[in-house]
């Protein structure tokens, strides 16, 4: 089973393959120039920090329906030790095991491939068991500082969470921008608020993960279009789930990540952020969403905060 023509002929519109260079392997993230840093800085007004990321817990967001994404297990591997000596002083030392993308993360341009190629047009099997992604590992995301800008769909459309069949469209987007008298811009990072993630804090994180509103396949164009540096939304899987295409599983992530080169990060909590904006009357602040350099990662932990 191929993927579908619809798929095929979006990939031709938003493919940026060689507009970096045949050697680059940051993708968009080259949008964050030195120009968009310093503008966005001047989003800082009130200083009023919001911290986006879920605890990492042992009882966190996953169900166990993404295989081999567990939860954090933290261990203590030094309690109070004395390490030089009687009545020197001790130290307490503990190690996790966890997945990558088990709790608010971004994915790496190498997370999925189509078509045995993966962004750049390099092959899928240059990831490998042992070394990982030898190419466009998430250590080559090195700096995701921004200006950010929350589209709140949610609050758009006066509700609190958008129902779980609701696809968001470009249509959504360009209404959320309108919202909140801002506009995306060349080198932003774009946060989607549909308030799914409210069902995961009040501890029902099986109707957490699906179904699920999610992204349509329709908005990387959108996202192509503004020069969109990296989007992040507040649910398990980014896009709508089950797919709006019957047998198209994660077509958006191909999009997104092989075509485009775009960093997309999931399990964002914007609920704080969303009253923030609102509170403030502004819907664009300063991001700081750095990626931990895991060596040939397909993804990472990351714990965003927004400054107003």
């Amino acid at each position: 089973m191929g993927l579908p023509a619809e798929f095929h002929d979006i990939a031709k519109r938003v493919n940026n393959w060689g507009r970096w260079g045949a050697d680059d392997e940051m993708g968009t993230l080259n949008l964050i120039t030195d120009d968009v840093v310093r503008e966005a800085a001047a989003e800082v007004r009130s200083g009023r920090r919001i911290a986006l990321a879920l605890d990492l817990q042992d009882n966190g967001v996953q169900t166990g329906m993404i295989p081999g994404r567990v939860n954090p297990m933290h261990t203590m591997v030094m309690l109070n030790f004395e390490m030089f000596g009687p009545g020197t002083i001790a130290t307490s030392d503990d190690a996790v095991t966890m997945g990558l993308q088990c709790a608010t993360h971004w994915d790496a341009l190498t997370h999925v491939s189509h078509s045995g190629k993966i962004y750049n047009g390099r092959p899928a099997d240059t990831i490998t068991a042992h070394g990982g992604a030898a190419h466009s590992g998430i250590e080559k995301a090195r700096h995701v500082v921004s200006r950010g800008v929350l589209l709140d769909v949610a609050a758009a459309k006066g509700v609190d969470r958008l129902p779980g069949d609701h696809a968001v469209t470009p249509e959504d987007l360009a209404e959320a921008e309108e919202f909140g008298r801002v506009r995306v811009r060349a080198g932003d990072v774009v946060l989607v608020r549909t308030g799914q993630m409210g069902l995961y804090l009040q501890s029902d994180k099986h109707a957490y993960a699906t179904p699920s509103p999610g992204l349509s396949i329709r908005t990387p164009q959108w996202f192509h279009a503004r020069d969109v540096a990296a989007v992040a939304n507040d649910t398990m899987v980014f896009e709508i789930f089950p797919p709006e295409i019957e047998n198209l599983w994660l077509g958006v992530h191909g999009l997104h990540l092989v075509e485009m080169g775009m960093l997309q990060g999931q399990n964002w909590n914007l609920e704080e952020l969303s009253t923030a904006c609102a509170q403030e009357g502004r819907y664009s602040f300063l991001l700081s969403a750095m990626p931990e350099p895991f060596v040939g990662g397909t993804g990472t932990p990351v714990a965003p905060v927004a400054v107003l």
